[in-house]
C-alpha cells in the first residue's frame, strides 16, 4: 500500500519517501535499497548516506550495486554505516541519496541530535530522500505501540516529518511469514532486533502493530487527498475544531499531548498547548523545569502551538484561554501521584466555567517505576532569612515577658506571635519560615508563657484548644501573606513585561532603518530576559560582525561567544532558517541560542541569546522572545516596503527626469540650431542681395544661438563632473571684485537693455573660492536675472563681510517668484512655467549646477522675496583674511 503526491509545479525543495514497516525484519532497507537501485537505472544520481546490511546477503548485495558517501568519522572500508556525513553529503549534491533507520539518534559531535534533523536539511538542500521507519517509532504513537509491544521506543520521530512526505509505501508482510522468517535466523543480528527479544514476534502483537501501520498509511492518504483538493483548500477545513492540551512537568503529560495530537489529526483540527506559569512552578526544581522543557519540546514536535498564561488560579486562565480562543475540546491529565489533578477537582472546576466544552481526561497509573524521579530537592535555607526568623521570634519573646510583667492577660502576648509570624512571612522568602516560624511561636509561647514555665507541658485543659487556634491562625496568616507577596511580585513583572513590549514595538516603528530596528531588537532582547544577546546583521556577502548587547550588570563578555564554532552555527541558522545552539537539538554544544530575525520573506539578521552558565529559558520567556521577534518581523517587513515604495518613487522621478531630459533636447536645442542652419543658409544663398546691416543682424542671432548652445553644454558637463565627484576644487582667496567683472564681462547681449550695476563692500574683500566655476554660478544668476525681467529693469550685484562668511546676492525688481516654485527651484529640469520673451524654454539646469557648486564650496545658495517687488538670489563662501605683508 503506498500514499503519495504529485506536484506540477517546479520546486525547490526535495522530496521525501518514507519505507514504513511495523516491526523489524520486514523489509524496509531492503526496500529503500531496491527502489534506489531503479532510480539507479534509470538514470538518477543515487548515492547511500548511511544504511546498514545488517550482515544479510541479499541487502549486501543490493549495496554493492550503489555508489556510497563516506560515514562521518569512518574509513572507507566502512561506509554505509555509522553516522551520516551530512555536509559531505550536501557537498556531493546527489539527485536522490538513501538513509536507513530515520528515528536513529545521532551521535554526539554530530551537527543534530536526530538523523531526522539531517534527512531534513537536506530536502531544504533540494536533494530527494529514501529513507525507513518503524510505526512504534512515529511519536504520536509511541503510547498505543508501547502498550501493544510491552515497551516504548526509545529512538522516534516528530509526527510532522511523516506528514512532510511526498510519499509513504508500507512494507507489508504476512505476520506467520515474519515469525518464521525469525525462525529461520533471516533477521540478522541488529542491536533493534535483539533488544526487542522474541516477546515481540507473536502474531497477535504483530498483527495488531500491522494494523496500526495501515491505518496510519491510510491516514496519510486522506490528508494528502484533502491537501491537493481543490474543494478543501475553499472550505473551512482546519478551523471546525480547536484541541487544547495542557502543559506540565508530570511524566504523565507526554501521554496527553501524544492523545492531544491524535485526537487533532483525526479531526483535522488546530492544535495548542497552553502553559499556565504559577508561583510555584517559577520557584519548581531544576528536574521539574527540564520534564516540563521536555514536555514542551514534545509538543512543538507533535505540530502544536505553544501558549503561556500567568496566574495562579490555573483552571480559571484555562477557561479564560478557552473562551478567547475559540477552543472545542480539552484534553487534561489525571495522575494518582500528582496532587494538581486529584479528586478531579480541576476538571470539575473546568466543566462549571466552561460546560460548553467537552472536557477529555486522560488517566495514568503507572508512576511506580518513576517514583524515585519525582523525588523532589530540599529548599535552600539561607542565613539571612534564618536570622531575621530568629531576631522576630526573640524580639515577640520579649515583648511577651514585658506583658507578662504587667500581668496582661495570655490572648495579648498571643496577638504579639501572630503579629510576629505576619512580620516574618513579610521579610522572609519562601514558606518554609513562616511555617517554622508559627510552629516556634506556639513552642515558645508554651515553653515560656503558661504553667508550668520551662515546660512544653500545660496543666490547663483548655491551652490545647488555645495552641490549636494559635497555630491555625499562624499558619493562615503566613500563608496569606506569602501569597500576597507573590502575587505582588507576579503582578509587577507582568506589568515590567508588558512594559518593555509596548515599548519595543514604538522604538520598533520609530527606528528610521533596517540598522536601527535590528538594534533595538538586540537591546530590548537584553532588557526582556536580562542575558546577554549578540546580533549578526545580514548583508549582501552573508553575516556581519557580529554586535554584542550586554546585560546592564554583565561585564564585558569572556571569550568564545564570537569564534568560528559559534559563527558557524549563526551561519547555519541564516542559512536555513531554523533556529540551533544550545537546548536545542542542532548545534546543542553551543554557547548561545540562535535564533533567525526574518522580515520581507528573508532572513535579515541572527540574535543570539547567551546561555552558557546561565539556565535554559522558561516557557514564558521563550513566548515572549517569540512575541518580540515577530514584533521585529513586522517592523522589517514594513521597513522593507518602505524602501522599496522609495526605490519605486526614486525610479519614476528618474524617468521624469529623463523625460523632460529628452524633451527639452529635442524642443531646446532644435530651435537655437534650426535659426542658426536657417540663417548660414540666407547668407550663403543671398549674401549678395542683403545689405551690411541685415547680414550683421543675421551675424548676431547666429552668434546669440551658439553661445546659449555652448552655455547648455557647460552646464551639462559641470553637472555630469559635479555629481560623479570627477571635479577638483582649486580654492584660493580671490577677491570678489574681480571675480564679479569677469561674470559681467561674460553675459549676454541683452544685458544693455537692462539697468546692472555692482555693490562691493570694501576694496579688499576676499573669499576662498574656485574663481572659474563662481563666475559661472554669477553668470547663471545674473542671465537668469536678464531673461525673466523686463526691459529697463534694475539688477543689482552686491556682496558683502557676514561673520566669517562673505554673502553675494543677485536683485531684480521685476515680477518675483511664486512662493511654491520656491521650494523646487534649485532641483534638476524644474522649469516651473517660466518662458523667456524670446520664448525658449529652458531645461532647468542653471540653477541646480549653481546649487551644486556653491555646496561643494560649503556654503549655501538660496532665493528670496525682494521688498516692494523683485526676487533675490544669494550664495555663501567662506571669507578669507586679507595678507599685509603680500
Amino acid at each position: 500500500m503506498e500514499s503519495g503526491r504529485r506536484d506540477a509545479a517546479p520546486r525547490a525543495r526535495g522530496k521525501l519517501k518514507i519505507f514504513l514497516g511495523y516491526a523489524p525484519g520486514v523489509g524496509t532497507t531492503y526496500a529503500m535499497l531496491s527502489a534506489g537501485l531503479e532510480e539507479g537505472k534509470g538514470g538518477a544520481d543515487v548515492a547511500v548516506g548511511v544504511a546498514d546490511g545488517r550482515g544479510r546477503p541479499e541487502t549486501e548485495a543490493l549495496l554493492a550495486g550503489l555508489k556510497r558517501i563516506p560515514a562521518l568519522g569512518l574509513g572507507e572500508a566502512k561506509e554505509g554505516a555509522g553516522e551520516l556525513h551530512l555536509d559531505l553529503a550536501l557537498q556531493r549534491r546527489p539527485e536522490l541519496i538513501l538513509v536507513d533507520d530515520l528515528a536513529h539518534a545521532n551521535r554526539p559531535g554530530v551537527r543534530h541530535k536526530k538523523r531526522y534533523q539531517d534527512v531534513e536539511e537536506l530536502l531544504r538542500a533540494g536533494i530527494d530522500v529514501y529513507t525507513t521507519l518503524d510505526v512504534r517509532q512515529i511519536e504520536s504513537l509511541t503510547d498505543i505501540a508501547a502498550s501493544i509491544s510491552g515497551a516504548a521506543a526509545q529512538e522516534r520521530v516528530p509526527d510532522h516529518v511523516l506528514e512532510s512526505a511526498d510519499q509513504i509505501k508500507l512494507v507489508d508482510l504476512d505476520p506467520g511469514d515474519l515469525i518464521e522468517r525469525l525462525r529461520q535466523g533471516k533477521l540478522g543480528s541488529s542491536r533493534a532486533e535483539a533488544a526487542d527479544g522474541p516477546g515481540l514476534y507473536t502474531r497477535e502483537r504483530l498483527t495488531a502493530l500491522r494494523e496500526i501501520a495501515l491505518r496510519c498509511t491510510a491516514r496519510q492518504l486522506n490528508r494528502i487527498a484533502i491537501q491537493i483538493s481543490d474543494q478543501a483548500r475553499k472550505s473551512d477545513y482546519g478551523t471546525k475544531e480547536h484541541i487544547l492540551v495542557g502543559l506540565s512537568s508530570a511524566a504523565s503529560n507526554q501521554k496527553v499531548i501524544r492523545t492531544a495530537a491524535r485526537m487533532a489529526e483525526a479531526f483535522h483540527g488546530r492544535f495548542t498547548a497552553l502553559y499556565v506559569e504559577t508561583p510555584a512552578t517559577v520557584a519548581a526544581s531544576a528536574r521539574d523545569k527540564e520534564l516540563l522543557r521536555s514536555n514542551l519540546r514534545l509538543a512543538e514536535q507533535l505540530g502544536a502551538q505553544v501558549a503561556t498564561v500567568y496566574g495562579e488560579d490555573i483552571p480559571g486562565q484555562i477557561a479564560e484561554y478557552v473562551k478567547a480562543g475559540g477552543v472545542s475540546k480539552i484534553v487534561l491529565g489525571r495522575s494518582p501521584g500528582r496532587r494538581r489533578w486529584a479528586k478531579g477537582s480541576v476538571v470539575d472546576r473546568l466543566t462549571a466555567l466552561v460546560p460548553a466544552v467537552e472536557t477529555y481526561v486522560i488517566p495514568y497509573t503507572n508512576t511506580a517505576p518513576r517514583r524515585n524521579l519525582r523525588r523532589r530537592t530540599g529548599p535552600k535555607l539561607s542565613p539571612a532569612d534564618l536570622a531575621r526568623t530568629a531576631a522576630i521570634l526573640a524580639v515577640c519573646t520579649g515583648i511577651g515577658f514585658v506583658f507578662q510583667h504587667w500581668e496582661m492577660k495570655d490572648a495579648n502576648i498571643i496577638t504579639v506571635y501572630i503579629l510576629g509570624v505576619l512580620l516574618n512571612a513579610m521579610v522572609t522568602k519562601g514558606r518554609l519560615y513562616s511555617v517554622a516560624s508559627s510552629v516556634l511561636s506556639v513552642l515558645v509561647f508554651n515553653y515560656f508563657f503558661t504553667a508550668p514555665y520551662f515546660s512544653l507541658r500545660a496543666y490547663d485543659s483548655g491551652y490545647p484548644v488555645t495552641f490549636a487556634v494559635m497555630l491555625v491562625s499562624s499558619f493562615l496568616t503566613s500563608t496569606l501573606t506569602t501569597r500576597v507577596r507573590q502575587q505582588a511580585r507576579q503582578s509587577a513583572q507582568k506589568a515590567y513585561r508588558t512594559e518593555v513590549l509596548l515599548e519595543t514595538s514604538r522604538k520598533l516603528q520609530q527606528a528610521g532603518d533596517i540598522p536601527g530596528i535590528l538594534e533595538e531588537t538586540a537591546r530590548q532582547l537584553v532588557k526582556l530576559l536580562d542575558r546577554t544577546v549578540i546580533l549578526y546583521a545580514a548583508g549582501e556577502k552573508g553575516l556581519s560582525e557580529p554586535m554584542i548587547f550586554t546585560k546592564p550588570d554583565g561585564g564585558p563578555l569572556p571569550g568564545g561567544y564570537t569564534d568560528e564554532n559559534e559563527r558557524a552555527v549563526a551561519d547555519w541558522v541564516y542559512k536555513n532558517d531554523k533556529r540551533a545552539g544550545a537546548t536545542t537539538d542542532t548545534f546543542f554544544g553551543a554557547r548561545g541560542l540562535y535564533h533567525a530575525v526574518r522580515g520581507g520573506g528573508q532572513v535579515m539578521a541572527v540574535a543570539a541569546v547567551v546561555m552558557d552558565g546561565e539556565e535554559p529559558l522558561g516557557v514564558f520567556e521563550r513566548s515572549l522572545m517569540t512575541a518580540l521577534l515577530g514584533e521585529s518581523a513586522l517592523a522589517l517587513e514594513k521597513e522593507r516596503l518602505n524602501e522599496r515604495q522609495r526605490e519605486i518613487v526614486m525610479q519614476i522621478r528618474q524617468e521624469q527626469l529623463r523625460a523632460n531630459l529628452l524633451r527639452g533636447i529635442s524642443h531646446d536645442l532644435r530651435t537655437p540650431l534650426t535659426s542658426i542652419s536657417g540663417n548660414a543658409g540666407i547668407l550663403v544663398g543671398n549674401s549678395r542681395v542683403l545689405t551690411e546691416e541685415q547680414k550683421q543682424s543675421l551675424y548676431t542671432d547666429i552668434y546669440d544661438d551658439s553661445m546659449w548652445l555652448i552655455s547648455l553644454v557647460e552646464n551639462l558637463l559641470s553637472i555630469s563632473r559635479i555629481e560623479n565627484g570627477s571635479i577638483n576644487l582649486n580654492l584660493q582667496a580671490e577677491l570678489v571684485e574681480e571675480v564679479a567683472a569677469e561674470a559681467l564681462l561674460h553675459l549676454s547681449r541683452n544685458r544693455d537693455k537692462h539697468v546692472i550695476r555692482t555693490e562691493i563692500e570694501g576694496d579688499l574683500l576676499l573669499a576662498r573660492m574656485d574663481s572659474r566655476l563662481i563666475v559661472q554660478v554669477l553668470i547663471n544668476l545674473l542671465d537668469n536675472a536678464i531673461k525673466y525681467t523686463q526691459e529697463g529693469s534694475h539688477i543689482t550685484l552686491s556682496a558683502r563681510r557676514q561673520g566669517a562668511m562673505v554673502e553675494i546676492e543677485v536683485a531684480d525688481d521685476g515680477p518675483g517668484v511664486p512662493d511654491e516654485a520656491k521650494l523646487r527651484l534649485f532641483e534638476m529640469f524644474y522649469t516651473a512655467d517660466n518662458v523667456r520673451g524670446d520664448g525658449r524654454r529652458g531645461l532647468g539646469l542653471g540653477l541646480s549646477l549653481c546649487k551644486s557648486i556653491v555646496n561643494a564650496h560649503g556654503g549655501i545658495i538660496g532665493v528670496r522675496d525682494r521688498m516692494p517687488r523683485g526676487t533675490v538670489f544669494y550664495l555663501t563662501l567662506q571669507a578669507a583674511e586679507v595678507n599685509r605683508y603680500e
